[in-house]
C-alpha cells in the first residue's frame, strides 16, 4: 500500500514539473528578439476581457520572382506591454519607426494577442508618403 502511495506521488510531481515546464517555454520564454523597422499604421487599445494595445507596422519592400518584379508590403502584427511605450506610439501613426520587440511561442490573453512584444522604441522619422519604383534589369543584351 505504501509504495503505490509512493508511487502515485512521483508521477503527479513529475506531471506537475512537466506542465510546469511546458508552461514556461510556451508562454514566458523569450524565443528571439530583434528590432523591425516600417511604417506605424496603427496602434489601438482594445479586448473584451483583457484590454491590450495591439500594433501594426507595414514594412515595404521588392520580392523578385523569376520574370517579373513586384512590390510587396509586409505587416508586423505586434502587442504593446508598457503604457508609456503604448501611449508613445499612439503619437507616432504614419510615421517611420524602428520597434525593439520580444518574440514568444504563445501569446497570453492579458499580454497580447501577439506572440512579438514590442517593448521600446528605437527611432522615429517622418513617414514618407512617396512611392519609389527602382527597375530591376533581368536581363542584359549586348550590342
Amino acid at each position: 500500500m505504501k509504495t503505490k502511495a509512493k508511487i502515485i506521488t512521483i508521477a503527479s510531481i513529475v506531471l506537475v514539473l512537466a506542465l510546469a515546464a511546458f508552461v514556461f517555454f510556451r508562454f514566458y520564454f523569450v524565443f528571439g528578439e530583434g528590432v523591425k523597422a516600417g511604417q506605424l499604421n496603427q496602434v489601438m487599445y482594445k479586448g473584451y476581457i483583457f484590454k491590450t494595445y495591439e500594433g501594426r507596422l507595414i514594412q515595404s519592400g521588392f520580392k523578385g520572382q523569376k520574370g517579373t518584379n513586384s512590390i510587396q508590403s509586409n505587416e508586423f502584427n505586434f502587442s504593446v506591454v508598457d503604457d508609456a511605450v503604448a501611449d508613445s506610439l499612439m503619437r507616432c501613426s504614419g510615421k517611420t519607426v524602428e520597434l525593439h520587440y520580444k518574440e514568444y511561442l504563445g501569446a497570453l490573453p492579458w499580454r497580447g494577442m501577439e506572440k512579438y512584444i514590442v517593448d521600446g522604441i528605437i527611432s522615429v522619422r517622418e513617414g514618407d508618403n512617396s512611392t519609389t519604383v527602382i527597375p530591376i534589369a533581368t536581363e542584359t543584351t549586348d550590342i
